[in-house]
């Protein structure tokens, strides 16, 4: 679990990268970080269905998991767009 949201952390960092790159300021980060939170929940999803249908585990299991996984990088993806939002 922590390797994945270590991996949602990095892929935002990414985002954020590519935003700066193409945007050259706050407000492009700011959105490559609302991008980043559609595409990490169907990764976070993906997750989830891998754990139900390849690891044997139920969805009663890996729905707590699923909220963890996703709300943790997507939180900060949040504090990214305010304060981005708010220089």
């Amino acid at each position: 679990m922590l390797m994945v949201i270590g991996g949602g952390i990095v892929l935002m960092a990414v985002f954020l990268l590519f935003g700066k790159l193409w945007g050259n300021d706050a407000a492009g980060m700011a959105l490559a970080a609302k991008v980043f939170i559609p595409v990490w929940l169907l990764v976070a999803i993906t997750n989830l269905w891998v754990g139900v249908s390849h690891a044997g585990y139920t969805m009663r299991d890996e729905l707590p998991i699923l909220l963890i996984v996703f709300m943790v990088p997507a939180a900060l993806a949040a504090f990214a767009i305010w304060r981005l939002s708010h220089p």
